[in-house]
């Protein structure tokens, strides 16, 4: 069941295409998503509570390795993306290699666009687009002290 929601581009475009006629509003966000923590978990539960459906782009194995180092994912990108899709929030899980998810974005065309507010709305890749269709870019709150890296280093110095 999980793996009906892990769509490729185009299964993606053609969902959204759905939702939008029907009336609903498509939440967009990404990230790499890499061991799972409480701060991921809190995020996306508040980004999907801002519209009716949720599509997360998520970064593939090679574009996580870039963006975070040589050793990293520590989980690859199929198991990164059950675990996402498992979530009864997200409605789409749709991988990505891009540098950034600027291409992805524009193919989807979310109405709206969110980020954590560890970002601004002005350096958010895609809020230009999506502001530029009538869309809205939202943050929202972050938990304080979760992190992947920050797990990482904790689980190296238990061991």
């Amino acid at each position: 069941m999980t793996e009906s929601k892990i769509l490729t581009r185009e299964q993606a475009i053609r969902q959204a295409d759905q939702w939008r006629a029907e009336g609903q509003k498509i939440v967009f966000t990404n990230g790499c998503f890499d061991i799972v923590h409480l701060g991921h978990i809190d995020y996306l539960e508040k980004a999907s509570a801002l519209g009716n459906r949720m599509i997360l782009g998520l970064n593939t194995d090679a574009s996580v390795s870039c963006i975070k180092g040589p050793l990293r994912p520590v989980v690859n990108e199929y198991a990164r993306a059950r675990l996402m899709a498992a979530l009864q929030f997200i409605d789409a899980v749709v991988l990505f290699g891009e540098p950034t998810p600027l291409e992805l974005i524009e193919a989807v065309q979310p109405d709206i666009l969110v980020k954590g507010n560890d970002y601004t709305v002005a350096n958010i890749v895609g809020a230009d687009f999506v502001l530029g269709r009538g869309g809205s870019v939202e943050t929202v709150e972050l938990v304080p002290g979760y992190s992947t890296t920050k797990l990482i280093e904790k689980i190296k110095q238990s061991y």
